[in-house]
């Protein structure tokens, strides 16, 4: 009875700090992501990836926001649209960080990527907006934007910094 316990408390122990919750630069941003987001992916936040150029930036969100602006070496991979050509020189092993506005689109496609069998594939928590609040650059073409497509009038009210289209 006292190795169950001990099983079962090790056990609740360990689930607790592999889902352990990630804090973004706004405390409301967090509390609305943690209520939208499954938590099915591991997940990362901008602040955390010191090496941006080891891994693999899939943008979940759709043509037309990924056109105002996305992370630097980005490839557009889409949600409802989702196209999976462009996983076609991607290793199954690569570091890939899947993102989208906020981070449920790109939750879900990191889902499906993992049941492909990209194995290494994150989360990034808070999406573009997050990676804007933390001062990441972000491009249109070529060059810097501060331009964020926002998906809709309502999810714009958590993009603090950069300007807001939608």
């Amino acid at each position: 009875m006292i190795k169950r316990n001990l099983f079962i408390l090790v056990s609740f122990l360990l689930t607790t700090n592999l889902i352990a919750q990630k804090q973004t630069s706004y405390i409301e941003f967090t509390n609305m992501l943690d209520s939208l987001l499954t938590h099915t992916v591991k997940e990362v936040l901008p602040d955390e990836i010191k090496n941006p150029a080891s891994f693999i930036f899939l943008d979940a969100r759709e043509k037309e926001e990924f056109e105002i602006s996305h992370i630097p070496n980005a490839l557009q991979i889409g949600y409802e649209n989702f196209d999976p050509k462009v996983l076609e020189s991607i290793q199954k092993n690569q570091p890939i960080i899947v993102y989208c506005s906020l981070g449920y689109r790109s939750e879900k496609v990191a889902e499906k990527l993992l049941k492909m069998g990209y194995s290494n594939t994150t989360n990034l928590y808070g999406g573009i907006f997050e990676w804007v609040h933390c001062d990441q650059l972000i491009l249109n073409d070529s060059s810097a934007t501060d331009k964020v497509h926002t998906y809709n009038k309502e999810w714009s009210k958590w993009l603090k910094k950069g300007e807001k289209v939608y």
